[in-house]
């Protein structure tokens, strides 16, 4: 067992969403739980893929798994179920609301009476303003 292994309680959250929803074709030669535990062992101690080590499924089968997660989304969705469970557990809403803003300074052609001033930049460029969405949209303010 490694430190990065998941718990029997960590796993029970996630194990879901590793089911194969197609019972058809051969039979997996490793479990789900020993493969999402060396992806988990690669992520977390950085190593390269081919040097995951001897007791651990071939890199190959490892990686396969990973990258077909990844495309099916997979990883997203435990994301955002680890993120609604630390949320309850927090006493927060599940679903959380938020917006991000960020500005910049940028160059204009005119000169115009309407120029913000950056404090930290010391200088009389126009402000832009966007606000950022937490569903990936971008407002213009």
């Amino acid at each position: 067992m490694y430190p990065s292994d998941l718990t029997d309680g960590q796993w029970g959250a996630i194990e879901r969403h590793f089911q194969r929803s197609d019972p058809r074709g051969a039979v997996s030669k490793h479990s789900k739980r020993v493969i999402v535990n060396a992806i988990i062992y690669v992520i977390r101690s950085g190593v390269q893929w081919r040097m995951l080590p001897k007791d651990m499924p071939p890199w190959q089968t490892v990686y396969n798994h990973f990258y077909r997660l990844q495309q099916r989304g997979v990883w997203d969705q435990v994301l955002v179920e680890l993120n609604k469970i630390a949320r309850i557990q927090a006493g927060r809403n599940p679903n959380p609301s938020y917006a991000l803003i960020d500005a910049q300074s940028v160059k204009t052609q005119y000169r115009g009476e309407e120029r913000g001033f950056d404090g930290g930049k010391k200088n009389k460029r126009k402000k832009t303003t966007r606000m950022h969405r937490h569903d990936g949209k971008s407002i213009a303010c």
